[in-house]
């Protein structure tokens, strides 16, 4: 009898050998809003001390259109606020109709409080084939304040 030990979802070791996508290489960025001092390109890279960042208040998109259809198998979302208690709210979807319709993976509301909890860090298990787009739609305040929507990190493989 041949045997195999599974792992049962992703620990924390296996992230870091995590075989990442290079985002920028495999699709461009639709963006509702980018303060240029906080382009999107800083949230694709792992520890650059900086984030994509609004430059307007209010929900934000991101959408990522791919220039060929790919497979996700994981996906990584990190968000931190060292300044404003709020709850944020995101949506993330992806279409494999090159965003003619979209399919909803996650809607997850969080508390932000800092000095305590500044950070938000989600990493989902997916098996998504033929993805031709995928959409991050940020309400960085439901209760409606003029907190600007910021991402530390998007990370897919």
């Amino acid at each position: 009898m041949r045997k195999q030990i599974i792992s049962q979802g992703i620990q924390g070791d296996s992230l870091i050998d995590q075989e990442w996508l290079d985002v920028e290489r495999l699709a461009r960025v639709e963006l509702t809003s980018e303060d240029p001092a906080h382009p999107f390109e800083s949230a694709l890279h792992f520890d650059t001390g900086s984030a994509w960042r609004a430059s307007s208040p209010g929900e934000q998109t991101i959408r990522l259109l791919f220039h060929e259809p790919l497979r996700i198998k994981h996906i990584r979302l990190e968000f931190h606020e060292e300044k404003y208690p709020r709850t944020q709210q995101f949506v993330l979807r992806w279409s494999p109709g090159k965003g003619q319709s979209y399919h909803e993976i996650v809607r997850q509301q969080y508390n932000f409080s800092p000095p305590e909890t500044f950070s938000e860090v989600e990493n989902y298990a997916v098996d998504l084939a033929g993805v031709t787009a995928l959409e991050l739609s940020i309400v960085p305040d439901i209760s409606g304040s003029d907190v600007r929507a910021s991402l530390a990190l998007l990370q897919l493989a």
